[in-house]
């Protein structure tokens, strides 16, 4: 009888256990992608011209690249890698893929991925069919690559040899957990926790209703600015992204600066609450806030800075609040926000009217839009940095994955109502209607973007995903009042939450008007390190005379509820 090894019966259960992990992560994107998609790569690789002498020459360097592989493998030519690995791409960077079968393995799929993108780039469609059809061919590589595989991937196979199949004991166990969870351990969590060393700038909550939580920050410096800042975060995620700790924290820096600083904090929507619409967000959200906020402070105005989605509450807001006559904000920074759509990036493969449909028939019951729904979309955009590089680090070697507060919060995620999200697909990705003037309503009001006069500082990030910064860059041709566009390096997240103090990156900025935005960056200066102090030389315009610290938050009818960060961040739902 043959002896028992610690890899018995392990890759059935790896097997089972990533088919498990997969159909919850197909059902979760799923209803987001057209019906048709099983049949899109194959129908646009049938317009491929494969007889013309082109796309012959083609296929024979192909034929023989694969040729000269074998012959390396088994020894009879010798020769140097037939393709390399893109830039930046780390998949294949361990010394054990120079191993002669696993370099034919790895050389093996990278040649018939770019065969494959060839064809598909080949292929003679319409432009937007070709370009949904490379996304998903992309999609598909990235999820088959041999490094996903522990049969294939000389690293995990030399730690299990090593652990003596301990490691993927310890891999078996993190995927079981992550399939409970629902989602992938990017992060160790027990190192973070919201309101120990997460979001913890001093303050309090001095106004709350059923979607936000209003919280004051606590003054640092003896005079501030006679203007407050109201900061509006995105209420797809947890608006501590902008408040991680101490030495990246945004919020703290902001007060730093003398300012007396306000931000709503989004509640993860509750069941109950399932039949909020996008003007309750403008209204009880973003209006409401104001008001609470000059109530507070006593002054007639303020500056607002506003994140991603939240930037598009602010602009919808404004022409409601120019129908009422509230002149409240003195200028509004939009950091990473797309206003119009007309190239919302790879996202809007995943958004069809199917999708839009499907949930309109059931916008009379209300419902919830799951937050790790969301997040799992969003990260399968980067998916070899976002879900491959964890699958493979976490599952197949059993590592902990090292602790990382932006990753932490990235796994956070706040739930939306049905409703307010579907008109946000529909109108902003679908119909681009915020760059129509009058194509929709909001509180009663016809919403013009164009009669939007307020001075506004534009940011974007040059690598973002979610918001291409070309699209970013839209904003000036709608908005009509004085605007500053500036460019920051990296993506939508590390690009924007950049602490100075950390003297990373870069940023360029240009003062000349350009009418394209190629124009205007080939006309940048660059400047290293963070964009936050080029936005706060911008402000000190719009935040009048220095005046003394409050000594107490809140007011009269706004009294301290609890500490910051305050019930709605922390709160988790499955």
């Amino acid at each position: 009888m043959s002896q028992a090894t610690p890899f018995d019966g392990f890759f059935k259960q790896m097997n089972d256990a990533s088919q498990q992990w997969w159909q919850q992560w197909v059902n979760a994107v799923a209803p987001t992608v057209d019906d048709a998609l099983p049949h899109l790569v194959p129908k646009v690789l049938a317009t491929v011209p494969a007889h013309t002498a082109e796309w012959q020459a083609r296929q024979a360097e192909y034929y023989q690249q694969q040729l000269d592989l074998w012959l390396g493998l088994i020894g009879a030519r010798e020769a140097a890698p037939a393709v390399q690995p893109d830039k930046g791409d780390r998949r294949f960077n361990s010394p054990e893929w120079d191993a002669p079968l696993f370099s034919w393995i790895k050389q093996n799929y990278l040649l018939t991925s770019r065969y494959l993108l060839q064809m598909v780039d080949a292929a003679q469609t319409d432009d937007a069919l070709r370009e949904k059809a490379a996304f998903f061919t992309r999609q598909y590589l990235d999820a088959v690559s041999p490094a996903n595989f522990a049969l294939t991937n000389p690293e995990v196979m030399k730690l299990a040899a090593e652990t003596n199949g301990d490691s993927l004991k310890e891999g078996m166990r993190r995927l079981m957990d992550d399939i409970s969870k629902g989602t992938i351990t990017m992060t160790d969590e027990s190192q973070f926790e919201v309101g120990r060393n997460l979001a913890v700038t001093e303050g309090a909550v001095v106004f709350e209703n059923d979607i936000l939580q209003l919280i004051q920050y606590t003054p640092l410096t003896a005079q501030v600015n006679e203007v407050p800042l109201l900061i509006v975060p995105p209420c797809v995620n947890k608006y501590y992204i902008m408040d991680l700790q101490a030495e990246n924290s945004m919020v703290r820096w902001c007060v730093e600066q003398g300012n007396t600083v306000f931000l709503v904090s989004w509640r993860s929507i509750p069941p109950e609450l399932g039949n909020l619409q996008w003007d309750d967000y403008v209204d009880s959200g973003v209006i409401k806030a104001a008001e609470v906020v000059r109530k507070i402070t006593r002054r007639e105005q303020m500056n607002v800075l506003s994140f991603c989605i939240g930037g598009g509450l602010v602009a919808t807001a404004i022409p409601v609040m120019q129908s009422r006559n509230l002149d409240w904000f003195r200028s509004v920074t939009l950091m990473t926000s797309m206003l119009d759509h007309s190239d919302p990036g790879d996202i809007k493969h995943y958004i069809d009217w199917n999708l839009i449909r499907s949930r309109e028939a059931q916008l009379d019951k209300g419902g919830i839009v799951s937050g790790k729904e969301l997040a799992r979309t969003f990260s399968s955009l980067r998916a070899n940095d976002l879900i491959w590089n964890y699958v493979v680090s976490s599952y197949l070697k059993g590592k902990t994955p090292p602790p990382f507060d932006l990753l932490y919060w990235n796994n956070d995620s706040a739930d939306l109502a049905l409703p307010m999200h579907t008109f946000f697909l529909r109108n902003m990705y679908l119909e681009n209607n915020l760059a129509k003037p009058g194509s929709f309503s909001l509180c009663g009001v016809p919403i013009d973007l164009t009669t939007v006069s307020t001075p506004t500082y534009v940011f974007a990030a040059r690598e973002d995903h979610i918001v291409p910064w070309k699209s970013a860059w839209g904003t000036l041709r709608i908005f009509k009042g004085p605007t500053r566009f500036v460019l920051g390096a990296s993506g939508h997240i590390a690009g924007t939450i950049n602490h100075p103090a950390a003297g990373k990156r870069n940023y360029w900025v240009n003062d000349n008007a350009a009418t394209l935005p190629d124009t205007w960056f080939d006309g940048a200066e660059s400047r290293p390190g963070s964009w936050w102090v080029d936005w706060n030389n911008w402000l000190q315009q719009y935040t009048g005379k220095k005046v003394a610290a409050r000594k107490t938050l809140g007011a009269a009818g706004f009294k301290p509820i609890e500490p910051a960060p305050g019930r709605y961040v922390k709160e988790k739902r499955d």
